[in-house]
C-alpha cells in the first residue's frame, strides 16, 4: 500500500485522479544483469468488482470499457509524467515499479514498452540520472539504474538519455577522480559495462588519458581490455604501444603489440610501425629487427613507412640500414625523401662523408627530374656530416645552395653551422652566425648558446665565456651595436632569451674555471638554486678543477659525495680520479680506486687502462711489476688492444736493475730491440711472475717463441723475483732450469742465438753457473717462482705438455742454473 498511496501524493497536482495501481512487487534489478534476461511475468488481471475492497473504482488497464480513447490517453499520459518525475527525484525503484505494471497489462489494452517510453520526460529522467551519478553511489549506481531500463525494454529512452551531453560529461568526471585516485582498473571495469549500453566511452574520457594511466601503473593488461571495447580499437592500440615506449618499457610495449595482432585479426603496418618506432625509443634496435624478420617469415612485404621506421632505428648501423634501403628498392616499394634523409643522417652517425656526398648528389639528380624536392632537414643533415668531419667551408656552402633553392634554415641547421665553425675554433665566425640567425628571425635554443661557450672555452676565451653567461642569466643578450665588438661577444642587435640555461651550460662553464675550485662549486650551488641537478659530468669536472689545483684528497672524496647525493660514479668520473692521483704521483691511491671500480663492477675503459699503465716512469719492487701487469692482463681480457712498447721497456729497465751498472751499458743497445709477437714477452713475464702469488709449485722458466732480448728480459724478471723473495739464512736446494724449444735433431737451421745469449748474460753478467743440458730433464730440477728453494717434483708433468708429436726424436734444449752459484749470487746481493 506504501507505493499506492506514494503515487496518490504525486498526483494530487493532476486534474485527472487516477485509479489506484494493483499490488505489485518489482524483481530486485542486479547491475550485472545482461539486457537478454528474460522480462519479468505480466501482472494478473485485476479483481472483479464484486470481490474488490475497492469497487467503485475502474482497475488501471482493465478490459472494462472506458468509453472515450482520449480519457484512456490522458490516464497514460499521467503515469507517464508520474514516472518521469519519480525519475527526476531519484526514485527508480518506484520509476521501474510503474513502467513494468503500465506496459505488463494484458490483452488489446496492454500498452507496449516503446510506447510508454516514447511518453517519457527524458529532461527529467536525464536530471535524475545526473543525480545519482553526483550521488556517493556514482557510475556504479547508474549501472544498476541503466540495467533497469534494459530489462524492461525501453532502450529507445535509454539511447537519448545517454545522448545527453552533461550526462555524458559527468560520468567523465567521475572516471577522472577515480583515476586520479589510481583506480584505473575500476575505470576499465566500469567503461567495459557502459559500452554495453551503447555509450560513447571516448565522448567520456579522452582516451590518451586512460592510456597514461595504465603506463603509470605499468598495467599493459587494463590498456588491453580498454583498447578491445573502444570504437577506434586500431589507434588506441598505437597509442598504448608508443606510450609505453615513452616510458622505455619495452616488455609491456611488445605485450600490448602481441594483443593488438589477436584483436584486430589483420597485419596492422600503422602498429608494426609504431612498435619499431618504440625500440628506438627503448634504444632496442635487435628487438625491431626481429619484428621485422617476422613479417617477413610470414611473406609479407612492409610498406614505406614501416621500413623508414626500420631503417631509422637502426641508423646507428650504417650497412644493416643500406641492406633494408637496397631490399626496399628491389621489392618495387620507392622511397621517398624520409628515406633519403634517413641514410644521410645513417651517413653522419658512421662519419662516412664520402658516401653521404654521394647520396646528397642522386637526391639533387632526382630533384632536377622533379622526382623528390630537398626538404631543411636534408641540408641539415649534410651541414651536420660536414660540421663533425671539422669541414667548415663545405658546411657553408651548403647553407649557401639551401638559400639558394628558398629553404628557410632551421633551428637546427643554424646550430650546425654555428658548431661546424667552433669545432674549427673560428670563435668570432661561430659568433657572426649567430648574429644572422638572429636576424633572420630564427629564434636560438639553450644548444646554440651551449656550443657559443664550448667555442669559447675550447679557444681558452674563459673571460668570454662568462660574459655571454651572465647576459644570458639577465634575460637578454647583447646590447652593444658595433661589429667591431663581436670578437668580445657582443652582438649588433638585443633579443630577449626565452630560455634558461640547463646543466650542459654548468658544465661547459665549470670547464673555464681551469683550477678555480672556490669558482667551480660555486657554479654548482648556483645550479642547485635554479633547479637542476648536476650529472655525471658535472661531477668529473669537478674532480678535475680540485686535481688542477692539486687537492687530491678532495677530488677523491667527490666520489663518495656523489653516491650520497643519488649519483653512482661511473668510469667517467673513477678514470678522472684516478688521472689526478697519477698526476700528484699518488700511485698508490691511483691503484686503490681501480680495484675499487672492480669493486662495484664499473668497467675500465681504454683511457683508465692507459692511464695506469702508463702511471710510473720505472719500477721499485716486485710489487709493483706485478700490480702493472695484472692490470695489462685485465685489459686484455676486457677485450682492448693495448700497445705494448711503452710496458715492455718499463719491465725491461725493471728486470736490468739486478745487473751491475757498468754490466747495464754494455747491453742498452739490446733494450731497443722488442721483437717478436706483440704482447707474448709480456704475456710470459705476467704468467712467470703471478704464479709467485699462488700456491708454491715447481716451474721452469720458459722462453720458447721469444727473441733473444725477450728471453733475456724474462730470466732477468724471474731472477730479480728470487732475490726480492729470498730470506737471508735459507737453504737452496733447487737448481735453475730455462726451457729454451723443442728442435729436430736433424734441424741444421736451429741458431743458437738464445741460447747464447743467456749464457752470456748467466755466466759473464751474474757470475752464474750455467750447464747445457741433454735430452732428458732430470725430475729434481725444480724451481718455485714465490720460494725458490722449495723442492716439489711436478716438473715432468709441465715439461709433458710441451713434447713434440713429430715423429722424428725431438730435443729439448735446456739450461741448468746450479743452486750453488745461485746462493752465491744471492748472498754477494745481499752485502
Amino acid at each position: 500500500m506504501r507505493s499506492t498511496t506514494t503515487l496518490l501524493m504525486l498526483g494530487s497536482s493532476v486534474s485527472t485522479t487516477p485509479p489506484p495501481l494493483p499490488k505489485q512487487t518489482l524483481t530486485t534489478t542486479n547491475p550485472k544483469q545482461h539486457s537478454k534476461q528474460s522480462k519479468p511475468p505480466p501482472l494478473s488481471l485485476p479483481p472483479s468488482s464484486s470481490s474488490s475492497p475497492q469497487s467503485h473504482r475502474p482497475p488501471l488497464l482493465s478490459t472494462v470499457r472506458w468509453g472515450e480513447h482520449r480519457q484512456r490517453h490522458n490516464r497514460i499520459n499521467y503515469y507517464a509524467e508520474l514516472a518521469s518525475k519519480l525519475a527526476e527525484d531519484g526514485r527508480f525503484e518506484d520509476f521501474f515499479m510503474i513502467v513494468e505494471t503500465v506496459t505488463s497489462g494484458g490483452g488489446s489494452s496492454g500498452l507496449k514498452a516503446v510506447e510508454f517510453a516514447a511518453l517519457l520526460n527524458t529532461e527529467l529522467v536525464s536530471r535524475g540520472i545526473l543525480n545519482v551519478i553526483e550521488s556517493d553511489g556514482g557510475v556504479r549506481s547508474v549501472i544498476g539504474v541503466l540495467t533497469g531500463f534494459e530489462k524492461l525494454g525501453i532502450d529507445c529512452a535509454l539511447e537519448m538519455i545517454l545522448s545527453d551531453r552533461s550526462i555524458v560529461e559527468a560520468i567523465g568526471r567521475e572516471f577522472r577522480r577515480i583515476l586520479k585516485c589510481g583506480g584505473v582498473e575500476e575505470v576499465v571495469d566500469l567503461m567495459e559495462t557502459l559500452s554495453g549500453f551503447h555509450l560513447s566511452i571516448e565522448d567520456a574520457v579522452v582516451p590518451i588519458e586512460v592510456i597514461r594511466n595504465c603506463v603509470n601503473k605499468r598495467n599493459p593488461h587494463a590498456a588491453i581490455r580498454y583498447a578491445g571495447f573502444c570504437t577506434h580499437s586500431d589507434e588506441i592500440f598505437c597509442s598504448a604501444i608508443l606510450e609505453f615506449g615513452k616510458r622505455g618499457d619495452m616488455e609491456s610495449a611488445m605485450t600490448v603489440f602481441e594483443a593488438s595482432k589477436q584483436n584486430l585479426g589483420c597485419v596492422n603496418m600503422y602498429a608494426y610501425r609504431t612498435i619499431i618506432d618504440v625500440c628506438g625509443l627503448c634504444c632496442d634496435h635487435l628487438q625491431s629487427r626481429s619484428i621485422y624478420e617476422e613479417l617477413s617469415a610470414e611473406k609479407i612485404n612492409p610498406n614505406l613507412y614501416v621500413f623508414n621506421s626500420l631503417m631509422n632505428v637502426n641508423a646507428n648501423d650504417l650497412s644493416y640500414t643500406m641492406h633494408i634501403y637496397k631490399h626496399m628498392r628491389n621489392i618495387g616499394v620507392v622511397p621517398d625523401m624520409a628515406s633519403y634523409n634517413i641514410l644521410l643522417k645513417s651517413c653522419c652517425l658512421a662519419a662516412r662523408v664520402d658516401l653521404a656526398q654521394e647520396i646528397y648528389s642522386e637526391v639533387e639528380d632526382m630533384e632536377s627530374t622533379g622526382s623528390l624536392k630537398l626538404d631543411v632537414f636534408t641540408y641539415s643533415t649534410m651541414i651536420k656530416v660536414f660540421a663533425d668531419a671539422r669541414m667548415w667551408e663545405m658546411a657553408l656552402g651548403m647553407k649557401q645552395k639551401m638559400l639558394e633553392a628558398g629553404v628557410t634554415p632551421n633551428t637546427v641547421t643554424w646550430s650546425s653551422l654555428i658548431s661546424a665553425c667552433a669545432k674549427a675554433g673560428l670563435v668570432d665566425q661561430a659568433f657572426v652566425l649567430f648574429e644572422e640567425m638572429i636576424m633572420s628571425n630564427c629564434m636560438p635554443n639553450s644548444h646554440c648558446f651551449n656550443v657559443l661557450l664550448h667555442a669559447c672555452v675550447n679557444a681558452f676565451q674563459y673571460d668570454r665565456a662568462f660574459r655571454l653567461f651572465e647576459s644570458w642569466k639577465k634575460n637578454e643578450y647583447g646590447n652593444i651595436t658595433n661589429r667591431q665588438n663581436l670578437s668580445q661577444g657582443s652582438l649588433e642587435v638585443s633579443m630577449k632569451v626565452p630560455f634558461k640555461p640547463t646543466t650542459s651550460t654548468y658544465n661547459v662553464l665549470m670547464k673555464a674555471c681551469g683550477t678555480d675550485d672556490f669558482r667551480a662549486r660555486a657554479l654548482m650551488d648556483e645550479m642547485k638554486r635554479v633547479d637542476l641537478s648536476p650529472n655525471h659530468i658535472t661531477w668529473s669536472t669537478l674532480i678535475g678543477v680540485y686535481g688542477g689545483s692539486g687537492d687530491v684528497k678532495r677530488a677523491v672524496q667527490i666520489l663518495k659525495t656523489m653516491r650520497n647525493s643519488g649519483v653512482q660514479p661511473d668510469v667517467v668520473a673513477y678514470t678522472a680520479a684516478i688521472k689526478v692521483c697519477v698526476k700528484q704521483r699518488e700511485l698508490n691511491l691511483a691503484f686503490s680506486l681501480f680495484a675499487e671500480m672492480q669493486k662495484y663492477q664499473i668497467q675500465p675503459n681504454m683511457v683508465t687502462y692507459n692511464t695506469l699503465l702508463r702511471a710510473r716512469t720505472k719500477y721499485g719492487s716486485l710489487e709493483e711489476v706485478q700490480q702493472c701487469l695484472s692490470i695489462y692482463q685485465h685489459m686484455r681480457k676486457a677485450g682492448f688492444k693495448p700497445n705494448d712498447y711503452y710496458l715492455k721497456e718499463l719491465i725491461e729497465e725493471w728486470c736490468e736493475g739486478i745487473i751491475q751498472d757498468n754490466h747495464r751499458s754494455q747491453n742498452s743497445n739490446n733494450r731497443r730491440d722488442l721483437g717478436g709477437p706483440q704482447s707474448l714477452l709480456l704475456e710470459k713475464v705476467a704468467s712467470h711472475l703471478q704464479k709467485g702469488n699462488g700456491d708454491a709449485q715447481s716451474i721452469a722458466v720458459d722462453v720458447r717463441g721469444l727473441t733473444k732480448v725477450e728471453a733475456r728480459i724474462v730470466v732477468l724478471a724471474v731472477l730479480r723475483m728470487i732475490k726480492e723473495n729470498y730470506q737471508p739464512g735459507e737453504l737452496i736446494r733447487d737448481d735453475m732450469l730455462i726451457v729454451l724449444g723443442v728442435h729436430e735433431v736433424d734441424d741444421d737451421k736451429h741458431q743458437f742465438d738464445v741460447k747464447d745469449t743467456l749464457i752470456k748474460l748467466l755466466r759473464e753478467n751474474l757470475s752464474l753457473e750455467v750447464i747445457s743440458l741433454g735430452p732428458k730433464i732430470p725430475s729434481e730440477i725444480r724451481i718455485n717462482v714465490e720460494n725458490p728453494f722449495n723442492p716439489n717434483p711436478d716438473l715432468d708433468k709441465t715439461l709433458e705438455t710441451i713434447r713434440s708429436p713429430n715423429r722424428r726424436p725431438a730435443v729439448f734444449q735446456r739450461l741448468k742454473v746450479t743452486r750453488k752459484s745461485l746462493y752465491h749470487w744471492l748472498q754477494k746481493k745481499l752485502k
